[in-house]
Order: C-alpha cells, then sequence, then structure tokens
C-alpha cells in the first residue's frame, strides 16, 4: 500500500520543522561564536594600543626585553630553548590554528561551508580578497629581492577584529552579512594557512623529520577512522608531531591545523540511541522525584545525572569539546599575548617614507586598503551577476561593499606572516608599521560606511532565510504551509 497524501503532507511537515531546527541549531553556535570573536577583538585592540605605546615611549625598553628572554622545556637530556616571543609564536599559535582548523572543519560539515551552493559566495570572495591584495603588493615590490617575498602579508584578513567593529553597530546589521563576513574570514584563513605552509618555511626543509611528522599523523587518522575517542591519544601524538614538524623546516604551527583535520566529528552513539536513552532517564528521574524543590537530589537522581552526562558526553563529538573549551582560551589569552609580543614598534613613520614611501609600505596599505574590498567586492558582484553565487537574504549590494572594506583589517595573520617574510629587521617593523596604519584606517571607513549603509535596525528574519532552505544538504520532499519560526 502506497503512501496517502496526508502521510506524505506529514512528513514533508517534519523534515521541514527538523531542518528548521537544524538551521536553528546552526545559527546558535555562530551567534555564540560571533559573541566571544567580537569580545576578543576589542580586547585584541586593547592590547595591540598597549603593545604599541610601551615601544614608543621612552624607557620602554623593558617592555622588548620580557620578550627576547628565554625560556627551556627539558626532560633529562632533552630540552627546548626559545625566546617568549617564540614560544608565542610557535607554541601557543600552535593552539591557535588548531582551533582555526576545528573551526574550518565544522563549517565543512554543517555550517556555511557545507554545500557548494552555501559556500560559494564566500569561496568566491575570499578567493579575490587574497589575489588582488597579493598582485597589488607584487606589483609596487617587483625588483625587490629583499621585499618581494611579504606578498602574503596583506592577504588576510583578522576576524577578531572584523567581527568586533561589525558588533559596534548592533542590530543594525543584516545576520545574513554577519554569517557572509565570518565564513568570509575563515575561507580567508584556510587561504593564509595554506600560503604559510608552502611559501613561509621557517629554515631549509628537513625531509626526515616531516616523514616522522607525516607518520604520526598517518597513525592518528587511523584512530580517526577506528573511531577512538580518548582525548589524550590525540593530544600526547600531536605535541610529538609539533616538535617534528618545527624542526622540519615548516612552520611549526601547521602541526595544529593538521591535528585538527583528523579530530573525530562524530559522536560515539547514534541520534536514535542517545534519545532512547535519554528518553528513558528523564522517565526515571521523573519517577523517582518526590515533587519538592530542594538543594540536594536523591542517591537514585544523582546516579540518574551521572548517566545522562555519560550520554550526552558519548554523544558530543571531540572536535565540539576541543572547540567549546579551547576557543576561550585562544580568544582571551593566546591572542592578546600575541599582540602584546608582536605588535610593538614604535611608530617613527620616517622610518617608511625616507626617500619616498618604501614599496613595503605602499604595497601593504594599497593592498589591505584597496586591494581586499575591491577584491572580495568585484569577485562577489561578478558571481552574483553570473548566478554561480546568491546574494545573502537582506543584503544590498551597498552592504555588501561596505563589509568588503572591513576585509582589509589585517592584523593577526598579516604580522604573523610579516615576521617569517623578512630577513631584515627594519623591513620587519616596517611592514608592522604599514599594517597597523591600514587595518586601523580599515576599521575606521569600515565602520563608516557599514554606519551609513545600515541605517535602522535590520529586518528580522527567520533561520531558514539566513540559511536558505534550498542550500541545506537536508531536503524537503514537499511544502508545507506552516509559518516559519524567529530565530532567538
Amino acid at each position: 500500500m502506497g503512501p496517502t497524501p496526508e502521510n506524505t503532507s506529514h512528513e514533508s511537515a517534519k523534515a521541514h520543522r527538523f531542518s528548521g531546527y537544524r538551521n536553528r541549531e546552526i545559527l546558535h553556535i555562530f551567534n555564540t561564536f560571533f559573541h566571544n570573536e567580537s569580545t576578543g577583538g576589542i580586547l585584541l585592540l586593547v592590547c595591540a594600543i598597549v603593545a604599541v605605546t610601551l615601544a614608543s615611549v621612552p624607557g620602554g625598553e623593558w617592555f622588548e626585553s620580557i620578550w627576547t628572554t628565554h625560556a627551556s622545556i627539558g626532560i633529562g637530556d632533552f630540552s627546548i630553548e626559545m625566546s617568549l616571543r617564540h614560544w608565542i609564536n610557535d607554541a601557543l599559535m600552535a593552539i591557535f590554528f588548531f582551533v582555526v582548523g576545528l573551526e574550518i572543519k565544522r563549517e565543512m560539515l554543517v555550517g556555511q561551508l557545507s554545500s557548494i551552493k552555501r559556500s560559494a559566495l564566500p569561496i568566491v570572495a575570499a578567493l579575490g580578497g587574497m589575489l588582488v591584495p597579493a598582485g597589488i603588493y607584487w606589483a609596487f615590490n617587483a625588483g625587490h629581492p629583499e621585499s618581494i617575498q611579504g606578498w602574503g602579508i596583506p592577504m588576510a584578513t583578522d576576524i577578531a577584529f572584523a567581527i568586533g567593529i561589525l558588533s559596534l553597530l548592533g542590530n543594525r546589521v543584516p545576520p545574513s552579512l554577519k554569517v557572509f563576513l565570518t565564513a568570509l574570514a575563515i575561507v580567508d584563513d584556510i587561504g593564509a594557512i595554506i600560503v604559510l605552509a608552502i611559501f613561509y618555511p621557517t629554515h631549509a626543509l628537513h625531509l626526515e623529520y616531516l616523514a616522522y611528522a607525516g607518520l604520526i599523523l598517518a597513525v592518528l587518522a587511523a584512530f580517526n577512522a577506528l573511531k577512538v575517542k580518548n582525548k589524550y591519544l590525540y593530544i600526547l601524538p600531536g605535541i610529538v608531531m609539533w616538535y617534528f614538524t618545527f624542526l622540519s623546516g615548516i612552520h611549526a604551527t601547521i602541526a595544529g591545523v593538521l591535528l585538527a583535520m583528523v579530530i573525530p566529528s562524530k559522536g560515539s552513539i547514534n541520534e536514535i540511541r542517545f534519545q532512547s536513552r535519554i528518553s528513558l532517564l528523564l522517565e526515571k528521574f521523573k519517577l523517582t522525584s518526590n515533587r519538592k524543590t530542594i538543594v540536594l537530589t536523591s542517591p537514585e537522581q544523582q546516579h540518574i545525572i551521572h548517566s545522562m552526562s555519560t550520554e550526552l558526553k558519548s554523544v558530543d563529538p571531540l572536535l565540539h569539546r576541543f572547540e567549546s573549551k579551547l576557543h576561550p582560551i585562544v580568544t582571551f589569552i593566546i591572542m592578546p599575548l600575541f599582540a602584546l609580543a608582536n605588535a610593538g614598534v614604535a611608530l617613527d613613520f620616517s622610518s617608511i617614507s625616507s626617500g619616498g614611501l618604501s614599496p613595503v609600505t605602499l604595497g601593504i596599505v594599497l593592498g589591505l586598503l584597496i586591494g581586499k574590498p575591491a577584491g572580495i567586492f568585484l569577485f562577489s558582484l561578478v558571481s552574483i551577476r553570473l548566478k554561480l553565487a546568491a546574494r545573502p537574504t537582506g543584503v544590498t549590494l551597498t552592504q555588501l561593499l561596505s563589509i568588503s572594506v572591513l576585509g582589509g583589517i589585517g592584523f593577526t595573520m598579516s604580522i604573523f606572516i610579516n615576521n617569517l617574510a623578512f630577513s631584515s629587521e627594519s623591513l620587519v617593523d616596517i611592514g608592522k608599521i604599514s599594517i597597523l596604519v591600514a587595518s586601523a584606517s580599515a576599521a575606521i571607513l569600515g565602520l563608516i560606511a557599514m554606519s551609513l549603509s545600515c541605517s535602522g535596525k535590520a529586518p528580522e528574519l527567520t533561520a531558514e532565510e539566513i540559511l536558505p532552505e534550498e542550500t541545506n544538504r537536508i531536503k524537503t520532499r514537499g511544502k508545507t504551509g506552516e509559518p516559519a519560526r524567529k530565530d532567538i
């Protein structure tokens, strides 16, 4: 007996409700991420200002001496010694890249990058935002072998700063525009990681150490395939992999991204088993309740709560657990430390304009201020006109242009690449000053542009409108008249 129209309609409505619920959950994760990044961006700005101020005032040498102090970790005959700045840039930033890798993986599985249609616009926009500024830098520095390697500096967008600026406008910014900027910055991070791994080795490559790191990565990938969920079986080999990557000549932080790619993204039990077990435990909890509000639960209820906690841990992927635990550490500790250790440069503008503006300054400033917005907007516009990608719901072309200006904020990754691109300390300082000037200008201009293009409160959109239904991996088999719920 075939399905009746009533059954088909019921199944369609059920699929629609479930798909809408999934979208709301994705947006809930995004809203939490957006809030953390906006707060972190403000803290990052404060740390950058402190670092620049202390480096510029007389008697601030003590601040620089902190970061050049050497520290070592040793066990028996084994030891690693580096300056505090290098510990931050090579070790702590590996954790930063690990979290970035987890975010990229999550976005590719369930987020904005989870389907071709959904990811088309941010991917194309990010591609334009990398190629055009790199081309501008190359045009100004071609024929200058001492500075040509800096072409990767203006390619990156600092997600924390950009989101921090955007958050100042509150509910005036369409939510789909926030999603677009976040996805754009994450794709941008992917590009920066690839560029960093291939074009900016820290020293000559040592293939034997690279092979050791690759072997450990293969073992971790096997653990993932075998559904091993013990976090220590990933953390401890991951540290060893970081050490071999550190010795190999590829920047050690790349180990963080590689480790993120092999972290399990599925729980130990499936959704059906989880639902049935939790339902059973909830029923038991009700049966053992004395229907009184008390501070302490009964021993039976404590046992049930412990069992529920175990079930929650079983269904919660290791990827999500790592990301939720480490994201606040990266946002509020590692990134501020990076800013304090690396943004400190005396603002001596004569160094960037002696004998005319330096090609490095022209390449970085024009790359970030002109190349980034032009690349992001023009590539987006062409892809929309050719119907290769869809414009975000409720977003005007003027707002898309305005958000492109914020893409010129290139603080963290730009400074990171700047430190690797030049062997001359004077060029490193010129690069830092240029990045700070360009990023500050992009932040101010972007804020003004967004204020003008988002003049009033943005219209409220449903989760289905922000993440359009046809771009989801969950498809409905028909239409339903049930009204969409607003995302809260």
